[in-house]
């Protein structure tokens, strides 16, 4: 498995995101970040790779009030989901279903790379020995 970000692992569908967070879904919080999550289909991807997992990163402007700043910690969520996506992605491999992730940042302060790693991993092999 290669590890990329493909546009088709990331959640954009105004439905989905409506229904993830309308209630009745999974939740927890590894901190700094809270994570919302509920199974849905696989999806496929363009060039016929089946998706067994997409996600969304959510960044409050309330917590970060600069753009730059909310930026880095999408990108740091991004990056560290990115390499440890095979997690998630080896315990829905013989699954007929997939999951739709929200990642929330908790934090007022920006975290360093090291620390929000370790609770990206927590967070999925928490997910992934769930479903």
């Amino acid at each position: 498995m290669r590890n990329t970000f493909c546009k088709s692992e990331r959640l954009n569908s105004k439905l989905i995101i409506d229904k993830l967070f309308a209630g009745g879904n999974s939740s927890f919080t590894v901190f700094p970040l809270r994570v919302v999550y509920m199974k849905t289909e696989k999806t496929v991807s363009g060039n016929g790779q089946t998706i067994p997992a997409s996600i969304l990163i959510s960044v409050p402007k309330k917590r970060f009030h600069h753009a730059v700043d909310r930026n880095r910690v999408k990108r740091l969520v991004r990056e560290s989901y990115r390499l440890n996506k095979s997690i998630l992605w080896e315990a829905l491999e013989d699954k007929d279903y997939g999951v739709t992730l929200a990642f929330v940042c908790m934090t007022d302060t920006l975290p360093d790379f090291k620390h929000l790693e370790k609770c990206v991993v927590k967070i999925l092999r928490r997910v992934a020995e769930k479903c």
